[in-house]
């Protein structure tokens, strides 16, 4: 399957700059120029003067790239079988009845991915893997060594057990009515050195980065100074989500590390009631 992934950065000075990207499998001209001049006009709010805030919970819209890096924090054992059977799975306490919002449901969706449908020990995996169901913990990725520690069928994941065509199910909001629904608070375009602050709590901390402003009545109105944000998962995408957009937003993988990375995503963006902002 041929596919095309465009990866770049508006720069405008110092930590100023506007990072986006365009990948999909049909090429569209015009979908290519709308990206490039919404990045250039982001570009243009990032030279108003700066707004810093004081630690506290807002209002925030995850654009979908955000939104992918805490995907990909997730990614680090929270679907894993391996994880789940030595106690050591973010998403621990969704074992014990903890749920997140019915909204959210992920699929590891090979069938509609870039990267082979095998792993690389030869074993053919499913076209599709329900991870989550509507809020609920769903079925884990297990690869042929954890069935055979752990006594289960395998559905051909890889040695890492981590998700490589993960897929988001979209919401309701429509993505050019985001910042209305916004109203006031936090546009978020990108996060960045993702951690856990508390694994088994499923509590993350990171940075807010480049194109982040500042939302009053629906408008942008300054940008904002990088952030750090601490919460937890089942806040972000359990109590305090709002909704995700309709439409969403194909991301492959640029990395290159070892070769060329086929990983993917296919995410909405969320608007969340609340996001902890720590400094």
């Amino acid at each position: 399957m041929d596919c095309f992934n465009l990866d770049w950065s508006l720069y405008l000075r110092g930590d100023k700059a506007v990072k986006t990207g365009y990948a999909g499998f049909e090429w569209d001209t015009a979908e290519l120029e709308r990206k490039i001049e919404g990045a250039a006009a982001e570009l243009g709010l990032l030279a108003l003067p700066p707004r810093t805030i004081a630690p506290g919970e807002y209002r925030a819209y995850l654009a979908p790239r955000a939104l992918e890096e805490l995907m990909g924090l997730l990614c680090w054992g929270g679907f894993s079988a391996r994880a789940r059977a030595t106690r050591q799975s973010p998403l621990l306490r969704m074992e014990h009845g903890e749920t997140l919002s019915p909204k959210v449901t992920l699929t590891e969706n090979t069938a509609a991915g870039v990267g082979p449908r095998f792993q690389h020990e030869g074993f053919v995996k499913p076209p599709q893997v329900t991870l989550l169901a509507e809020g609920r913990l769903g079925a884990p990725l297990v690869s042929p060594r954890s069935a055979r520690e752990y006594d289960l069928p395998t559905n051909a994941a890889g040695a890492q057990e981590s998700p490589e065509a993960l897929e988001m199910s979209p919401g309701d909001l429509a993505p050019g009515e985001a910042l209305r629904a916004l109203d006031t608070g936090l546009s978020i375009g990108n996060l960045w050195y993702l951690n856990y602050s508390d694994r088994p709590a499923g509590r993350i901390t990171g940075m807010t980065r480049f194109a982040t402003f500042w939302v009053e009545g629906g408008r942008i109105v300054a940008p904002v100074e990088p952030m750090r944000f601490d919460d937890s998962i089942y806040r972000m995408l359990g109590r305090s989500l709002i909704d995700l957009t309709t439409g969403r937003e194909l991301l492959l993988d640029p990395g290159t590390y070892g070769g060329r990375s086929t990983a993917s995503m296919r995410l909405p963006g969320a608007l969340l009631g609340a996001l902890r902002l720590t400094l």
